[in-house]
């Protein structure tokens, strides 16, 4: 089977108040880079977001930003990438990180960063897809949210077996090394459903 050539990274637009966050973020980007995949993010120059795409660039790798036409200036688009495309929409930007990736990666972030991963954990439930999606935990970050589907789970909300939809690992290296374990999933039928 085909290796993953690229992700889409979730990751805040702040750098949060942890500098444990965004040294995380730049090393991610760099052993992405150092794998030979591609980084596809929000397309911003500032966080988290910028400092992967930072890493990334540093070991000469490939960065494509996608962001709406709105959020261009407040995220202050980053001009040094390898492409950058704006869209006409929130929901515009995400279909075309979802068509352009092999898996997904999260990172710390805020609401927007929740926002971006509990759809495509969603999307992953209602069986749109099956592209590997891994949280990056950092600092103790992703306790939260681990805590927030076990009780879904727990109250009946969420189907037990929630937690199969996603990983879980520790750290930038931990996660690189489980990209490059993973095949390519491909279903080209998926996104007419979306």
């Amino acid at each position: 089977m085909p290796a993953i050539k690229s992700v889409s990274v979730f990751g805040g637009a702040s750098s949060g108040s942890d500098p444990a966050c965004r040294q995380a973020a730049t090393l991610l980007g760099r052993l992405l880079a150092e794998a030979g995949i591609a980084v596809i993010y929000g397309g911003g120059s500032i966080g988290i977001m910028g400092a992967v795409a930072d890493g990334a660039l540093s070991a000469g790798g490939a960065v494509i930003g996608i962001i709406p036409d709105f959020l261009a200036r407040r995220e202050i688009a980053h001009t040094g990438i390898s492409e950058m495309i704006v869209t006409d929409s929130m929901h515009s930007r995400k279909r075309r990180m979802f068509e352009m990736s092999d898996a997904f990666v999260t990172l710390p972030g805020g609401l927007g960063t929740l926002d971006e991963t509990v759809e495509m954990i969603t999307w992953r439930q209602l069986d749109l897809h099956a592209k590997p999606i891994l949280i990056c935990d950092v600092a103790g970050w992703a306790a939260p949210f681990l805590a927030l589907v076990q009780s879904l789970i727990d109250q009946g909300f969420a189907p037990a077996a929630s937690h199969s939809f996603y990983e879980v690992l520790d750290g930038p290296a931990a996660l690189v090394a489980r990209l490059t374990e993973l095949p390519v999933i491909e279903d080209a039928a998926v996104v007419s459903r979306l």
